[in-house]
């Protein structure tokens, strides 16, 4: 149990899956949280969602990707609660296609969001936190597949494994302001998404040495952690959380 109270938390694409899930436990914790996602009404829905559990919640729905669009959410977070203390970049998109399929536009729509839309955030934000003058926390959501080649993600997987390499390099600037920068990197996670494929379960359980795929609460544990003072002193870091599959390497067939 870590208390939030008195935080402002931005997060991106959390409508649904495991930015809801972070949002909800942020403000579970205590933390205002700017629940953003480009699907308006299920911004609202999951806004209205944790305010009836007695959380502190404003969707703000767009774009992630858009750079104006980006720093609106921080102005409106400063407007609406005063203050911004952690981003969470968790807006993303996955689109399939291996070195010949893709399309300047599917490369573009990936790159956009999971790398600009990312970038831009961190950016708004701890010039933020800089003029705050007391520190902050920044999240990127990585994935796995950052750090393991898989079958039809050549892109994404570069923008992953490029966010990765940003928490590292932003240690330089955002350090002297007490802001640290970390990612996250989820393994095969269980979310509505996911648990519309019947074969979803039963493939991830057998091929990850903890014997199943990470529910959301795994992430969200990892999350909370990494944005809490209880990290103050790691800082350009990408934590795995993935049930052993990296150490390993078994693929999905």
């Amino acid at each position: 149990m870590i208390d939030f109270t008195n935080q402002t938390v931005i997060i991106t694409g959390a409508g649904t899956g495991i930015g809801f899930a972070i949002a909800q436990a942020l403000a579970k914790q205590g933390a205002s949280v700017l629940l953003n996602d480009f699907d308006e009404t299920l911004a609202q829905q999951a806004a209205e969602t944790i305010r009836q559990s007695g959380g502190n919640c404003v969707a703000c729905p767009g774009d992630a990707s858009d750079v104006a669009f980006v720093r609106q959410l921080v102005d409106t977070a400063v407007t609406t609660f005063g203050q911004v203390d952690v981003a969470i970049a968790n807006a993303g998109i996955t689109v399939f296609g291996d070195l010949f399929t893709t399309t300047p536009h599917a490369f573009e729509t990936i790159v956009n969001l999971n790398l600009r839309g990312s970038f831009f955030l961190a950016q708004a934000a701890a010039g933020q936190m800089r003029a705050q003058g007391r520190g902050g926390s920044i999240l990127f959501m990585s994935s796995v597949v950052g750090h393991l080649a898989h079958p039809g993600l050549p892109v994404y997987s570069m923008t992953k494994a490029g966010l990765e390499m940003l928490a590292r390099q932003l240690v330089i600037d955002l350090s002297p302001l007490g802001v640290t920068v970390n990612a996250i990197a989820p393994g095969a996670t269980l979310t509505e998404r996911t648990l519309d494929d019947p074969e979803y379960i039963p493939i991830w359980s057998r091929i990850t040495p903890m014997g199943r795929p990470a529910n959301v609460a795994d992430i969200v544990n990892a999350a909370l952690f990494l944005v809490s003072p209880a990290s103050r002193h790691i800082t350009g870091q990408s934590l795995i959380v993935d049930g052993g599959w990296t150490s390993v390497g078994v693929p999905p067939v």
